[in-house]
C-alpha cells in the first residue's frame, strides 16, 4: 500500500511542477528544473540573487537523481527513504503545497460531472534502534467511499488544472472531510497492524541490554543519591533512543474533481 516505488513518486512530483525530463530509463531520472525548482532544490540564492540583479533570465540546472540501487556508482544523486534529498523534497510538499484543489482536464462540449476524491500522502515513520520511512498514498471517493492506494502514481496518468474545464460540473461530497480522514487513519493503522514488527522486537532487546548494562555499572558507585538521578536520566535517554514507535505525518493532500471513470 506504501509508496515503494519511490521513482514514480519523483516522476509524479517533478511533472506537477512543469520540470521536463531529460533522461529517464532504468531508475535513472535527469530532470531539467525551471527557476522556481532550481531556487527551491540546488540552494543556490546568490546566483540568482546576481541574475535578477543584471536582468538575466538564468539558466536553471539539471538534476540527475538515481533510485536504482545497481545504478548507484553512476554519475548523480542515489536517493531513497531517508536520504537528505527525499528530506528536502517532502520539506518543501509540507510547507508549500500542504493543500490543493485541482481539476481534471476534461475536452468536451457537453456537460460533465467531476467527482471529488479526498488524496493525502503520508509519511509512516518506524523508529527504533534504526529508522525507517515509508510514504503512503490514499484517495477517498468522496461520494461512494471507495478507496484506492498508490494514489500518486494513478493522478501522475491524468492531466490536472487549477480551474475547471468549460462545460464541466463538480458533484458536491457526501462524505465529510472529517469522516474522511477518519477512514483513512482505520485504513493505516490496519496497513500497520498486519505488517511483522521484527524490528521493534530487535530494538526492545537491545533497550532492555543496554539498561541492564548501565544498571550494573552503576551498582558498583558508592554515591547512591547521585548514582541514582545518573542512572535514571541515561535509563530515559536509552528509553528515547530504542523505545520502539511509529508515527504519522501528513505531507500533503487536498481535493481532485475527477471524471467519473477516472480512477478504475
Amino acid at each position: 500500500m506504501a509508496i515503494k516505488n519511490l521513482h514514480d513518486f519523483l516522476e509524479s512530483y517533478f511533472t506537477a511542477n512543469h520540470c521536463e525530463f531529460v533522461h529517464n530509463k532504468d531508475g535513472v531520472l535527469t530532470v531539467q528544473l525551471t527557476e522556481d525548482m532550481d531556487r527551491a532544490l540546488m540552494n543556490r540564492p546568490f546566483y540568482w540573487h546576481y541574475i535578477k540583479k543584471i536582468g538575466n533570465p538564468g539558466d536553471p540546472l539539471q538534476l540527475t537523481l538515481i533510485t536504482n540501487p545497481e545504478k548507484r556508482d553512476e554519475k548523480g544523486e542515489w536517493i531513497h527513504f531517508g536520504s537528505p534529498r527525499l528530506q528536502q523534497i517532502l520539506n518543501k510538499l509540507k510547507q508549500e503545497e500542504i493543500y490543493t484543489k485541482l481539476f481534471e482536464r476534461i475536452d468536451t462540449n457537453r456537460k460533465t460531472s467531476l467527482f471529488p476524491w479526498l488524496v493525502v500522502n503520508i509519511k509512516i515513520s518506524y523508529q527504533g534502534k534504526q529508522k525507517r520511512d515509508e510514504i503512503f498514498s490514499i484517495g477517498l471517493h468522496l461520494i461512494n467511499g471507495s478507496m484506492k492506494t498508490d494514489m500518486m502514481e494513478l493522478l501522475g496518468e491524468k492531466s490536472l488544472q487549477m480551474t475547471i474545464s468549460d462545460y464541466c460540473y463538480t458533484i458536491s461530497p457526501i462524505i465529510r472531510l472529517k469522516s474522511g480522514f477518519t477512514r483513512i487513519e482505520s485504513v493505516l493503522e490496519s496497513y500497520i497492524h498486519n505488517q511483522t514488527h521484527d524490528w521493534a522486537e530487535v530494538s526492545i532487546k537491545t533497550m532492555e541490554e543496554e539498561i541492564q548494562l548501565l544498571t550494573h555499572f552503576y551498582s558498583s558507585k558508592d554515591d547512591e543519591e547521585n548514582t541514582q538521578q545518573e542512572m535514571d536520566k541515561e535509563i530515559g535517554e536509552i528509553k528515547k533512543r530504542y523505545n520502539p514507535r511509529i508515527t504519522f505525518n501528513v505531507i500533503n493532500g487536498g481535493i481532485f474533481y475527477l471524471a467519473e471513470n477516472a480512477i478504475s
